[in-house]
């Protein structure tokens, strides 16, 4: 996830990224940001915030769903039942990567906690 991302205009996304999304999600408008050298399309879907980020020769990266705290495999719950039990979950997600590999993210007052496709702890990235 980024942080202060600047909206690009259509004429700063490279054509295979829009025409990979499009391909892919024909009916959805997005709002485009560059995540370093890639493109992140985010957009709702289903009262659920989503993204989809691409390289610049428009190959899938990853997805990232927004779900509920009861999604989360129990370890995820129980990892943070442990270790974080005063603090507010802000947002949680699954995110699935180019191969099909799922993992987690939850953020926290100011970190982002990943857990692999089990629910294990993976690590924290301060934001």
């Amino acid at each position: 996830m980024q942080a202060q991302a600047q909206n690009l205009r259509p004429i700063d996304i490279p054509l295979t990224v829009t025409n990979s999304f499009h391909q892919a999600y024909p009916s959805i408008q997005a709002v485009w940001t560059a995540d370093g050298a890639n493109f992140e399309a985010t957009y709702k879907a289903d009262s659920l915030n989503r993204s989809v980020t691409y390289n610049s020769s428009g190959s899938l990266i990853e997805t990232n769903t927004e779900i509920l705290e009861a999604a989360l495999p129990v370890a995820v719950m129980d990892y943070l039942n442990e270790n974080y039990k005063d603090q507010e979950i802000n947002e949680t997600s699954q995110i699935t990567n180019a191969n099909g590999i799922v993992s987690y993210e939850t953020k926290i007052k100011g970190m982002d906690l990943t857990f692999d496709s089990s629910g294990k702890f993976v690590k924290t990235v301060m934001n």
